[in-house]
């Protein structure tokens, strides 16, 4: 999107199709970044207060663009309504899948919005806008009052370890808002009417996908033309293989993350299986999201990879009976994690930009965010959970596919759960691994190839002298 977290209803989704940031935008960001723009007046701050601790003050416009993805942007508009009834603003809202072709230019002319839902695959690289000096500390936000109780920090309401996911170089600069989990999803009818048990262990992941191909179903279905998504299968494979350690080792950049690591080279190796063995989907490399999780929604395909927004992004093309279900990643033998771990963490980015016109109330709209009636809003709009620990009735209903991801963190310990720090650290390398899998997935390279790929992408983020700032326990 890890940093992990809490039960129950403490819970979660999207951390975003994490998208990749063009050479030549960084380019052109670069250029202008210290240059800035002519954004008009800026709205200073008023008086503070505990339940206005960033000095609102009412009447003054606010500018909102929300990454229209798995989640809309109707719960957006919700709290938008909220906030323009309590300060008496006028908000200008904008939703849209081209967060990059929409927002750089005005990153380039130094007037962006006041607040940003970062995500999806055509998101701005957040540790590009990190060091251009773009994004607010929101620090600050942390450590306000809780709107639900002033005598609470901000940070003491949220699920622990989620806020890390949007620190760079020990500050926050991006608040990851929906609590989400990753791994594998099925249809419980499919698996019903074929008498099939959800695998557990890697050998009876593929004999199941092996059984299903010759009842003329795919095994799986992967989103080919974005391999954010097959990394999510890669990685937790490698975490759930070798442990925390294994994890630590890629977001800390070890010159053995993957090379001369054996943990690496069994994981890589039996995800090569589903290619080597004719489990893929046909054609399911050249497919996006859409079209191949409509395809697996088809039945075509047993299991496709996601985070937990996928059950919200396909209400239109999930028939009534699909009976979407979750599973986390099988274990190959000997792991040093069980079955039950999973990836779980803070996802869907928002960000208040550093040359903001209403710095004021783009952090307010976030410290709002935190609330409990805005996160009951949001979970009622989209059947998902934020990171505010507790914040939502457990009354409120939640779809078949997020009701199976609830009782699978339910039955991993904390301890047992693990988030990635990399993707928002080192886009860079994020890319190049992706672009990596992508040849794997193609089998146009072995699996060899893979970890000298990866682990040359981990060796050029380590020359980075950023890279310093950025270390996990």
């Amino acid at each position: 999107m890890g940093s992990t977290e809490v039960g129950r209803r403490d819970l979660f989704k999207r951390a975003a199709a994490l998208g990749l940031f063009a050479v030549p935008g960084v380019a052109a960001l670069s250029a202008c970044a210290s240059g800035g723009g002519d954004g008009g007046d800026v709205i200073k701050r008023g008086p503070t207060s505990k339940e206005n601790p960033f000095g609102v003050t009412k009447g003054n416009p606010l500018d909102v663009v929300v990454f229209k993805g798995g989640f809309g942007d109707e719960y957006a508009k919700q709290w938008e309504s909220a906030f323009a009834e309590k300060y008496d603003a006028k908000i200008s809202h904008l939703g849209t899948q081209e967060i990059r072709g929409k927002l750089q230019p005005r990153f380039n002319r130094g007037t962006p919005p006041d607040v940003i839902d970062n995500s999806g695959a055509q998101s701005i690289k957040l540790d590009v806008l990190h060091k251009q000096d773009q994004l607010t500390d929101l620090t600050e936000l942390l450590d306000a009052p809780s709107v639900d109780d002033p005598n609470k920090k901000v940070r003491d309401t949220l699920i622990p370890g989620t806020a890390e996911k949007g620190f760079f170089g020990g500050k926050m600069h991006a608040l990851n808002y929906v609590y989400t989990i990753w791994g594998l999803w099925y249809s419980g009818k499919l698996f019903k009417d074929n008498g099939w048990t959800p695998p557990k262990t890697w050998d009876d992941f593929i004999a199941l996908m092996t059984e299903a191909k010759k009842k003329g179903i795919a095994g799986f279905a992967h989103q080919g033309k974005h391999p954010y998504y097959m990394n999510v299968v890669i990685m937790d494979l490698i975490a759930k293989t070798g442990g925390l350690d294994a994890m630590r080792a890629i977001d800390n950049l070890d010159p053995k993350a993957f090379v001369g690591n054996d943990t690496a080279k069994r994981s890589i190796e039996a995800v090569y299986e589903i290619v080597d063995k004719g489990l893929l989907l046909p054609g399911t490399n050249g497919l996006d999201h859409v079209e191949s999780q409509t395809a697996w929604n088809e039945n075509k395909a047993l299991f496709v990879p996601s985070g937990s927004w996928l059950e919200n992004e396909q209400l239109k093309s999930t028939p009534a009976d699909f009976d979407m279900a979750f599973l986390p990643v099988p274990v190959l033998d000997d792991s040093a994690m069980p079955f039950h771990a999973l990836r779980a963490g803070a996802g869907e980015p928002f960000i208040v930009p550093a040359k903001a016109k209403n710095q004021p109330g783009g952090l307010e709209f976030l410290r709002q965010m935190l609330s409990k009636e805005w996160s009951t809003s949001f979970a009622k709009e989209v059947s998902s959970l934020s990171i505010v620990e507790g914040a939502v009735d457990p009354g409120v209903k939640l779809r078949p596919g997020i009701k199976s991801a609830v009782a699978a963190v339910d039955a991993c310990p904390v301890e047992d759960r693990f988030d990635y720090l990399y993707t928002e650290w080192y886009s860079e390398m994020d890319e190049s691994i992706r672009g990596a899998t992508s040849e794997l997935m193609a089998k146009r390279i072995k699996p060899a190839e893979w970890l000298k790929k990866a682990q040359a992408a981990v060796d050029k983020a380590a020359k980075d002298p950023a890279s310093k700032n950025n270390k996990r326990d």
